[in-house]
């Protein structure tokens, strides 16, 4: 068992750096081993081209004369369930069959409705021996923005706010505050990064006129989430230029212009469930929610959140508009020299 945990820890390793490149689908690694060896790996690079186990195999083939004796007698591990189905790509389950891999280890069911389970009874029916749920939470955690959209129909929430020493978000109302170091801004940049869209208010626009994409990151912008609802913002604003796709929920309309996608909720009811369903219909897997201060304690205050990272200044503004209160259990802590990180997730 200690030999298939490594194998697996080597397979997250690999999945992780498919992180904001391969949504809507999962980040999957995969590890070919023989006597204890690792002969080939690879990992699902980008959505729409191929799989972690074709790309395995494929770098099996490219580097032995005799791979295709040696699959044969090989252990292929995988971080979550091959896949039964077609889809952008042919199935993995076939391909693992196909070049008579004995043996599968697996960390995580795939919870997507297309394979879950399916994949290890295509597998097994053929004689193949599959073992699963190796390092199960470790898996889950790499996966958590797939496993929370399958599973819970909706995104994986992140609320994200820099707050003073003295625990305020800005000085005052209306007004553009910055807190945070240049380690901040960096390492906020690089989040955006990795997380398929981002979401502020209408107060937030007006206020800071953010251009919410990736500038001081290498990485895809996400995709731009406004709440306006009687659409009252400045087409001038920096969030109508063709830098990212943008959606706008608002009370009057749904229609597409250009990149801009306008979509029509009840603002009468619970509006962030209702934002996060829509999200969730689009295939949008996570969600970084910036500001302000009110948006993120409705997300609060109605438990849909997953995950909080806060900037904590060191420099105090001695009045303004008080910031969220963190909930959760604290997972992570680091001095970034002019602020300080803190991260919670749901208990």
């Amino acid at each position: 068992m200690k030999s298939h945990e490594k194998y697996i820890r080597r397979c997250f390793e690999l999945a992780k750096q498919g992180l904001g490149k391969v949504q809507p689908n999962p980040m999957v690694g995969a590890v070919i081993v023989k006597d204890d060896v690792i002969i080939g790996e690879g990992y699902h690079e980008q959505y729409g081209k191929a799989h972690a186990e074709v790309n395995a195999i494929n770098n099996v083939i490219s580097k032995y004369d005799n791979a295709l004796e040696l699959l044969k007698s090989s252990t292929i591990y995988v971080n979550l369930e091959p896949c039964a189905h077609t889809g952008k790509t042919p199935p993995c389950a076939d391909l693992i069959i196909k070049h008579g891999i004995p043996k599968v280890v697996i960390s995580n069911i795939d919870p997507f409705s297309s394979v879950n389970g399916k994949g290890v009874e295509k597998l097994r029916k053929t004689g193949v021996q599959v073992i699963t749920d190796v390092l199960k939470e470790e898996g889950y955690d790499v996966n958590k923005r797939f496993f929370t959209y399958h599973t819970l129909q909706r995104p994986y929430v992140i609320l994200k706010w820099a707050e003073s020493a003295d625990k305020y978000i800005t000085i005052a109302e209306n007004t553009r505050t910055s807190i945070s170091g240049e380690k901040a801004k960096v390492l906020n940049h690089k989040w955006r990064s990795e997380e398929q869209a981002i979401l502020v208010g209408t107060k937030t626009v007006q206020v800071d006129n953010p251009v919410l994409t990736v500038r001081d990151w290498v990485g895809n912008n996400p995709i731009r989430v406004i709440i306006d609802k009687e659409l009252k913002l400045n087409h001038d604003l920096n969030i109508f230029n063709t830098d990212s796709k943008t959606i706008i929920f608002n009370n009057h309309k749904t229609e597409r212009v250009d990149n801009i996608q306008y979509v029509q909720i009840d603002f009468y009811g619970l509006v962030p469930q209702f934002i996060l369903y829509q999200l969730y219909l689009m295939e949008v897997q996570s969600l970084i929610i910036e500001g302000g201060a009110y948006t993120i304690k409705e997300f609060l205050q109605h438990g849909l959140w997953d995950e909080i990272r806060v900037f904590k200044s060191k420099l105090d503004l001695k009045s303004g508009v008080s910031a969220p209160k963190p909930e959760g259990r604290l997972d992570y802590h680091e001095d970034l020299v002019e602020d300080e990180l803190f991260i919670y997730h749901r208990i």
